[in-house]
C-alpha cells in the first residue's frame, strides 16, 4: 500500500525506460552497502518449504519468478533473490550486442494497468551478459532467455539460438527460447510448425549432446488453438521440457484508455492486466490437452495475489511478475506467497 501511495506517483512521474534504469542502477548501489539485502529479506521474503516446486529436476523455493524483460542484461539478478522471488529469468540476450528500436519505445497505459513496450530485444550481447552469469553468488534458480538478433534471417535463426545456448547454458538453471516477441521483424513467424521445427531440432542437438539443460519456449497469447495443438506436437516430439504462456500482444483489447491515447503509443508488445483472461485460457487449455503433465509457467496480467492463485489453479506450475511487479511493488511476491500459505 506504502507503494502504490508514495512511491509509485513518483516512480511514474519520470519516463519509463529512465526509471527503470535508474532503479537497476540504484538496486546495484544499494546492495554494496552492508545489511540491505538483510533488510529487504526481511520485508518480502517468505521461507517455508511448502512453497517448494520441483520441476524438470530443479527445485524452486517458491513458485514466483520475476518475467524476462526486467533484468536483459543480468545486472541484478543476484539482488532480487532478496526481494523473495523463487527464480529470475534474465534475457532476451542475442549474440551480437544491439540497441533495440529508437526511443521513446516504452509506455504505459494506467488506466488499464498496462505497458506497451517495443525494446527490440536491447541488450549487451551474450559475451557480455555470460561474463555476468557467471558471478551469481545468490541462492535463487536463473533461467536464460534468448533470441535471434534483428539482422538474422529467420532462415539462419536457429544459428543465433545456438550461439546463445552454447555460452550461456553452463550458467544458467533453464533455457527459455523466444520466439513470440511482437517487436523483432519476422520472429513470431518462428512458431509456425515448419520453422519453429527446425528450431527445436537443431538447438536440442546441441543441448543433449553437451549441456542437458531443460529446455522451454515462450509463447504468444495471439496464437489460436490450432496454431498451439501444432506447438504441442513439437514439444512432444523434441522433448521440450516446457511451456511460458504468454509473452505480451500485439493486440489491443479490451482496453479502457483513450483510444487516441492508446493509438498515440504506436505498435509494441501490450502486458498487463488486459492479458490475464487471454493468458489464462490458454494455460487451462494446454493443461488440458497435456493431460497436467506438460510443465507451465504462466506470465500475463498477474496483478495481485489471487491472479496467481487463479493462474496456478489452471494447471500452472510456476508464475511470473513483471508489469505487476511495476504497479504493485515488490510486495506482490509476498502476498501471492502469503496468499498460497493460506490457501
Amino acid at each position: 500500500m506504502l507503494y502504490k501511495i508514495l512511491f509509485r506517483p513518483i516512480l511514474f512521474a519520470f519516463n519509463p525506460e529512465f526509471i527503470h534504469d535508474r532503479i537497476i542502477q540504484l538496486l546495484k548501489f544499494c546492495f554494496y552497502l552492508p545489511g540491505f539485502g538483510q533488510l529487504f529479506r526481511f520485508f518480502y521474503a517468505v521461507e517455508d518449504k511448502r512453497l517448494e516446486k520441483n520441476l524438470f529436476g530443479i527445485l524452486f523455493k517458491n513458485p514466483v519468478g520475476l518475467a524476462a524483460g526486467f533484468d536483459k542484461n543480468a545486472k541484478v539478478f543476484n539482488e532480487f533473490a532478496s526481494l523473495g522471488f523463487g527464480f529470475v529469468e534474465i534475457g532476451t540476450v542475442t549474440p551480437l550486442p544491439q540497441v533495440g528500436n529508437k526511443k521513446p519505445r516504452l509506455f504505459r497505459l494506467k488506466k488499464d494497468q498496462a505497458i506497451i513496450n517495443r525494446m527490440g530485444f536491447n541488450n549487451d550481447g551474450v559475451d557480455v551478459i555470460a561474463k555476468r552469469l557467471k558471478k551469481r553468488y545468490a541462492n535463487i534458480i536463473v533461467g536464460g532467455n534468448i533470441g535471434k538478433n534483428k539482422i538474422t534471417d529467420n532462415k539462419c535463426a536457429s544459428s543465433d539460438y545456438k550461439i546463445c545456448l552454447e555460452k550461456i547454458a553452463p550458467y544458467v538453471d533453464y533455457l527459455v527460447l523466444n520466439i513470440s516477441s511482437p517487436n523483432t521483424p519476422g520472429l513470431v513467424e518462428l512458431q509456425n510448425k515448419s520453422d519453429l521445427k527446425l528450431l527445436l531440432s537443431e538447438v536440442q542437438k546441441i543441448n543433449k549432446k553437451k549441456y542437458n539443460k531443460p529446455i522451454l519456449i515462450k509463447i504468444s497469447p495471439d496464437l489460436n488453438f490450432f496454431q498451439i495443438d501444432h506447438i504441442l506436437d513439437l514439444v512432444s516430439e523434441f522433448k521440450i521440457s516446457g511451456i511460458i504462456a504468454t509473452n505480451t500482444s500485439s493486440k489491443r483489447e479490451s482496453l479502457i484508455s483513450n483510444k487516441s491515447d492508446i493509438e498515440a503509443k504506436g505498435v509494441g508488445g501490450l502486458s498487463g492486466k488486459p492479458l490475464f483472461t487471454r493468458s489464462k485460457q490458454i494455460v487451462s487449455y494446454i493443461s488440458k490437452k497435456s493431460g497436467g503433465t506438460l510443465p507451465l509457467i504462466a506470465v500475463g496480467g498477474i496483478m495481485k495475489a489471487s491472479d496467481a492463485v487463479e493462474m496456478l489453479n489452471a494447471g500452472a506450475s510456476l508464475v511470473q511478475i513483471y508489469t505487476g511487479f511495476i504497479y504493485s511493488g515488490p510486495s506482490l511476491v509476498k502476498d501471492i506467497n502469503t496468499k498460497l500459505l493460506n490457501s
